[in-house]
C-alpha cells in the first residue's frame, strides 16, 4: 500500500494544470502540501480551493527561491517531496527566436529548476523523493521548439546528475515526461468549441493511444514516484505520451 500520510510536499507552479492535480491527488493521500506560483491572487486562490498552503514565489528568481525555502524550512521543517513542476513554453523557429524569449524559458525551466532544488538539498529529509516536470519534446524535438526542447534535455540531464550526488542520502531523483496533456489552460484559449476540437483532433491523430493525457494522470505518476513503492527507482525519466514518441 502506498502510504505517504502526513508527509511534506513542495510543488512549484501548483496553482493549475498538472501542478494543481499533483498537489489535490497527493492532498488526498495525507501529504502535508505547500504549493508556489508567481502569481499571487492564483496560488491564495488554488490553496483555498485545494485546501493546502500557498506561498507565491517566483520560479525564474534565485533570490524567491532562497527565501522560499527558507520559509518551508522555519514552517515545516524539513520536505518529503519536491516535484518541480513550473515552466514555461515557448515557440519560435532558431532564426526569429529573440534573446528574450530564450531567456524566459530558459530561466524558468533550467535555470530556476536547477536552483530550486539545489536550494531545497538541505532540508530534504533522507530517503526523500525529487521529481521533475519534464516532457517527450526532450526526446524527440521538432522544429520551432528547440529552445523548449533544449530546456527539458539539459533539465533531465541535472536529473541524472543529481541522481547519482544525492543517492548516499537515499533522495531519488527522478522525471516525468508528459505528451500532449489536457489541461484547463486549453478550456481558456478563447475559440469556440468546435475549433478547439479540432486542434485537439490534429494532435491526437499523432498519439498512437488516439488520446490526450490528462493532469490527473501524471499527478499519479508522480505520486507513486513519491511513494515506497518505487524506493529502487532513481535517474529515470518516465515518457507519458501515448506512445507519441514511437512513431
Amino acid at each position: 500500500m502506498e502510504n505517504l500520510k502526513n508527509k511534506t510536499a513542495v510543488i512549484t507552479g501548483g496553482n493549475s494544470g498538472i501542478g494543481y492535480a499533483a498537489a489535490k491527488q497527493l492532498k488526498e493521500q495525507g501529504v502535508n502540501v505547500i504549493i508556489t506560483g508567481r502569481r499571487k491572487e492564483a496560488i491564495e486562490k488554488a490553496a483555498l480551493d485545494l485546501g493546502v498552503t500557498g506561498i507565491t514565489a517566483d520560479q525564474s528568481n534565485i533570490s524567491d527561491i532562497e527565501k522560499l525555502a527558507e520559509q518551508v524550512k522555519a514552517d515545516f521543517g524539513s520536505v518529503d517531496i519536491l516535484f518541480i513542476n513550473a515552466g514555461i513554453a515557448g515557440l519560435g523557429t532558431i532564426e526569429q527566436t529573440t534573446e528574450e524569449l530564450y531567456d524566459n524559458i530558459m530561466n524558468v525551466n533550467l535555470k530556476g529548476a536547477f536552483f530550486t532544488l539545489s536550494k531545497f538539498i538541505p532540508i530534504l529529509k533522507d530517503g526523500a523523493s525529487v521529481v521533475f516536470l519534464s516532457s517527450n519534446t526532450a526526446s524527440m524535438p521538432g522544429p520551432g521548439s528547440s529552445v523548449y526542447s533544449a530546456s527539458k534535455t539539459a533539465l533531465n540531464s541535472v536529473m541524472k546528475s543529481a541522481a547519482v550526488e544525492l543517492a548516499p542520502r537515499k533522495i531519488r531523483v527522478n522525471s516525468v515526461s508528459p505528451g500532449p496533456t489536457q489541461t484547463e489552460v486549453m478550456k481558456k484559449v478563447g475559440l469556440d468549441e468546435s475549433t478547439v476540437k479540432s486542434i485537439m483532433d490534429v494532435v491526437v491523430e499523432k498519439v498512437p493511444l488516439k488520446q490526450m493525457g490528462k493532469a490527473e494522470d501524471v499527478a499519479k505518476m508522480v505520486s507513486h514516484l513519491s511513494s515506497d513503492a518505487a524506493v529502487f527507482i532513481t535517474g529515470a525519466d518516465f515518457i507519458m505520451d501515448g506512445g507519441m514518441i514511437l512513431v
